[in-house]
């Protein structure tokens, strides 16, 4: 069967590699352009490296990239990782269509910031799709899913790096077969349960240390290491990394209620959140270290 790898980022790399390794017949490669003053993509540099031919259309949406394409004679095209709008006259060429892989258990968070969302929202499990695409924004049936639970201290870090991103190589790779072998599912998506989120930005988590500290602490952990959930002290944006729930009377909202070798505790509307890392101006280093350089202490506030 004939595949074409379409995708991005280490994620793509991934996805090309452990298809090539198994002696899969991938006949060509898509990604981004090229962008200026930037590496070229590591899909790209992989593809290169393996012989493969290599597209990199600005746009899906032209007769011309279609035909292309259409050219090759694929029988499957496999999207790992795709931020630009695919239509179906592109996505339907290959003879078995076009899967793709979206970190989030549809039909709930479809959108591009699908991983933060649900550690933002408090909710205790996420996981990844497996699913035909077609016009809609991640509205195409289900091939398969995989689910992974969300721990108090989970952060999009982990969950992204640890989980999604191993399971969802081997989801693809298992896709892959079921495709083979004709037994590869289509199961409508439930609109009743969809929800859609746009993408996570430094505008949607400023915090507020007037809400509870469950809510501080996940929409921290949630943002952690992207876009970075950010306060304010002395007058600048502060990012908060790497952050627990801890024991203690609240205070008032925002208050540093103590400074130790292990973070800097701030008060929420209900509890405490101890902060390990930061990141001022420069780059993100230990909590402690920041306090100590630049005077905050017990008894100020941030925000």
């Amino acid at each position: 069967m004939k595949i074409v790898v379409n995708g991005q980022q280490a994620f793509g790399k991934s996805v090309l590699e452990a298809l090539l390794d198994r002696g899969d017949d991938v006949i060509a490669v898509y990604c981004e352009p090229d962008r200026e003053d930037a590496r070229p993509d590591p899909i790209k540099v992989a593809a290169e490296e393996h012989g493969l031919p290599v597209y990199q259309p600005a746009s899906y949406k032209k007769a011309e990239v279609w035909a292309a394409f259409a050219e090759l004679n694929p029988d499957l095209c496999v999207m790992a990782f795709v931020t630009k709008i695919v239509p179906e006259e592109f996505l339907y060429i290959p003879t078995h269509g076009t899967i793709q892989y979206h970190p989030s258990l549809l039909p709930r968070h479809r959108g591009p910031s699908s991983i933060n969302w649900p550690i933002i929202q408090g909710a205790d499990k996420t996981g990844l799709t497996i699913f035909w695409p077609d016009n809609g924004l991640d509205t195409g049936p289900v091939l398969l899913q995989r689910e992974v639970a969300i721990t108090a201290n989970d952060t999009l870090g982990s969950i992204y790096f640890d989980q999604l991103f191993p399971m969802g190589v081997a989801a693809m790779l298992e896709s892959v077969d079921l495709v083979k072998a004709g037994k590869a599912l289509k199961i409508v998506q439930n609109e009743a349960d969809a929800t859609y989120e746009s993408w996570c930005r430094a505008d949607d988590v400023a915090i507020d240390w007037t809400q509870p500290a469950a809510v501080v602490h996940n929409l921290i952990r949630g943002a952690d290491p992207q876009p970075g959930a950010w306060t304010t002290h002395d007058g600048g944006r502060l990012q908060l990394y790497d952050c627990t729930r801890i024991d203690g009377a609240a205070g008032v909202p925002g208050e540093v209620m103590a400074v130790g070798e292990d973070g800097i505790a701030v008060a929420a509307a209900d509890g405490r959140v101890l902060i390990k890392r930061v990141r001022g101006e420069g780059q993100k280093v230990a909590a402690a270290a920041y306090a100590a350089d630049n005077g905050l202490a017990a008894g100020m506030r941030l925000g």
